[in-house]
């Protein structure tokens, strides 16, 4: 309802989420700034992530409005310096890291932050906020390339923020979805959406005909969106 232009809705979704941006602004206490303020700078990710949530996506709201929050409020924060992070995020930090690392290798795949979560006993929304913090803050006019004649600033190389917020949560989703696949079908996708491959080249590759694969190609998709 939102979405479609329904001003009490957006009002109810922003008073049901307080809670959530009070949360994520204590994180930030002690840099000289009122916390009323912070609240507002939250207040502005909140209302973003409202606008930019997809349904469609299986992630939690507040698992995808922590880093929208945090990120709006960094942002307000990096004009005077270097963020600096709680020991508690920093520690639940190291012990996603970990868990990340260990995980990785037992699935043999990257794991979710459910997944990550379980292990560690903690929270998605815990974890997600985790992860964002420890990310490290660059100059956005730091020099890339530096031995290259083409040598450019990093603020020419970042996607518009929108597009790499979807593009994550496209990837999350995808890849819990990937794993219900059989092998072939997995394959068959992996060559189509990541290698971008044409239908004849995977038809050469699985020893099937290019028929065969469009085929399999729309029964896989309408799998996905169903399970979806």
């Amino acid at each position: 309802m939102a979405h479609e232009g329904d001003k009490e809705a957006r009002d109810r979704l922003v008073m049901d989420n307080v809670g959530l941006i009070w949360s994520i602004v204590r994180r930030f206490q002690g840099r000289g700034y009122e916390m009323e303020d912070l609240f507002q700078i939250g207040s502005i990710g909140l209302i973003k992530a409202i606008d930019k949530f997809d349904m469609s996506y299986d992630v939690k709201f507040s698992t995808y409005a922590v880093p929208m929050i945090t990120g709006e409020i960094k942002r307000f924060l990096r004009d005077d310096g270097m963020i600096k992070v709680s020991r508690s995020i920093k520690e639940m930090g190291a012990k996603v890291k970990q868990a990340r690392e260990s995980l990785s290798y037992c699935l043999g795949r990257e794991p979710t932050i459910e997944e990550i979560a379980k292990d560690v006993g903690a929270s998605r929304e815990e974890v997600a906020a985790s992860i964002e913090a420890g990310a490290e803050v660059e100059s956005l006019y730091k020099t890339i390339n530096k031995n290259d004649e083409s040598s450019i600033y990093l603020i020419d190389k970042i996607e518009e923020e929108s597009q790499a917020q979807e593009h994550l949560l496209n990837q999350m989703v995808l890849k819990e979805l990937l794993t219900t696949l059989g092998d072939k079908e997995r394959e068959l996708i992996v060559r189509r959406y990541f290698e971008n491959q044409t239908q004849t080249q995977i038809a050469q590759a699985l020893n099937i005909s290019q028929v065969q694969v469009s085929r399999m190609e729309k029964k896989i998709l309408k799998q996905l969106r169903e399970r979806m």
